[in-house]
């Protein structure tokens, strides 16, 4: 395989949004008089956006009749604080520029919302701007559909089979193995201690950003 690309996940993966994630839904459950959720409840649950959050924090899942107006007060709690404590993992820049000294494209696939993706990513401080940035929303279909990961791959003209993923989550790697890319677990991510990542379809896992170097 001649890798031409290496997309990534961004929640967990790239950035560490867990903190102001957590400041949002903690804002939601004091208005409604619920106890607060500590970081190690809210950490493993990041990845799952919106929903898993409020699932986690208040029990209330898609099919709650109350579910809409949760998600639309967490939204708009996020909206407040979204780029406020969110930094990039330690080594995602020095790994970026290395795709870049071997002429390696990137990108970024990841279900978070395009209202905060197009104003958090250029905020990040990424030393090379992403090749293509697809948001939760951009396609029909968020990840595990593998729609998402083919518009990437049609946006910057490289074969999915050329291409590496990253991330964090099962989703992830489902749909990225589904689309045809090699699928590589990010250990330092948002992973439950009861998240049996054995069954997850993955070709690798890494511990750190620079250790993807090795299978390039």
């Amino acid at each position: 395989m001649t890798t031409e690309a290496v997309l990534f996940d961004l929640d967990g993966t790239l950035a560490d949004t867990a903190l102001d994630l957590a400041g949002a839904l903690n804002t939601l459950l004091r208005r409604r008089a619920l106890p607060e959720k500590s970081m190690a409840e809210i950490r493993p649950v990041a990845s799952h956006g919106a929903n898993g959050l409020i699932l986690m924090g208040a029990g209330i899942g898609k099919t709650h009749p109350e579910h809409g107006l949760w998600r639309q007060e967490y939204l708009a709690e996020y909206e407040r604080c979204f780029d406020k404590k969110t930094v990039l993992f330690n080594g995602i820049n020095k790994l970026i520029g290395k795709l870049n000294e071997r002429n390696i494209r990137w990108g970024i696939i990841t279900n978070k919302p395009h209202t905060f993706t197009h104003r958090l990513v250029p905020k990040l401080g990424f030393t090379v701007a992403p090749a293509v940035v697809v948001s939760g929303d951009t396609c029909a279909e968020a990840k595990p559909s593998t729609l998402p990961m083919l518009y990437a791959c049609q946006q910057i003209g490289v074969n999915p089979g050329n291409c590496i993923y990253v991330g964090d989550a099962e989703r992830d790697m489902q749909a990225g193995r589904n689309a045809g890319m090699k699928t590589v677990l990010a250990n330092w991510g948002y992973i439950a201690a009861d998240d049996d990542t054995a069954l997850w379809p993955y070709d690798m896992t890494i511990d750190k950003p620079l250790d993807l170097l090795k299978y390039i």
